[in-house]
């Protein structure tokens, strides 16, 4: 029951947290491109890659808190069907240029940032499993 509560809680900060992103964008360079799905959907590639590498080689975070941050909250920040949608929109009525674009920055800095954010999470627990 815990974990359900722990995801429940986490996907509500999630969507919240999305939903304030978007608003901040609204007016940022060109209405072609979408900032507020693609900073959403990168800062959550890096949290859920730090939080990923942390927990590689001993449960640093326990699993409730885990389930309610992984799971919860980022899995509530991040969309892929936005992001999918988003992509035919911008072919449709901007550019394949544009959306191309849309599609390689999303996939080249989201893996960037997870792989940054997981190797930054492995480095933090082996100091807490040394240390502790």
């Amino acid at each position: 029951m815990m974990n359900y509560l722990a995801v429940g809680l986490g996907g509500m900060a999630g969507s919240v947290i999305r939903y304030m992103i978007s608003l901040g964008t609204m007016n940022i360079g060109t209405a072609a491109f979408p900032y507020g799905t693609f900073i959403a959907n990168i800062l959550g590639c890096f949290f859920l890659g730090l939080l990923t590498g942390l927990n590689e080689k001993k449960e640093i975070i326990p699993k409730p808190i885990m389930l309610g941050l992984g799971t919860g909250l980022i899995g509530s920040l991040t969309t892929f069907s936005t992001f999918s949608v988003e992509t035919v929109r911008l072919y449709e009525h901007s550019s394949i240029y544009m959306a191309g674009l849309y599609v390689l920055l999303s996939a080249g800095v989201g893996l960037l940032l997870a792989g940054s954010g997981f190797y930054l999470g492995q480095k933090r627990s082996e100091k807490v499993v040394s240390n502790g």
